[in-house]
C-alpha cells in the first residue's frame, strides 16, 4: 500500500509537524477541519509545506520516525529545497 510522510507548519519557518498517511488527499482537508491530531489544530500547523511518496507505507513510517529525530533547522533546509515559500 502507498504511503506518504508529510510536513505541515503554521508559517514559514513556524512549527512544524511531521505524519505519515496513506491518503494525502483525504488527511489534510482532516488536518484542517481539525479531525485526527490534536497538535496540528492546537498549533495551527495545517498548511503543507512538504511530501514523499513511497510505494510501501512501512517506509514511509519509517522516514517519518528518522526526520521526527532530526534537528529543526535540517527539516527547514529540506522544506526550503523542495518549497522555497
Amino acid at each position: 500500500m502507498t504511503g506518504y510522510v508529510y510536513m505541515t507548519a503554521s508559517q514559514k519557518r513556524g512549527t512544524i509537524y511531521i505524519g505519515v498517511t496513506n491518503d494525502l488527499g483525504r488527511r489534510m482537508p482532516e488536518h484542517k477541519s481539525g479531525k485526527g491530531a490534536g497538535f496540528t489544530s492546537r498549533y495551527g500547523v495545517q498548511r503543507l509545506v512538504w511530501y514523499e511518496e513511497f510505494f510501501d507505507v512501512t517506509d514511509a513510517i519509517q522516514r517519518e520516525k528518522s526526520l521526527k529525530r532530526w534537528p529543526r533547522q535540517w527539516k527547514i533546509e529540506l522544506i526550503e529545497k523542495t518549497n522555497p515559500e
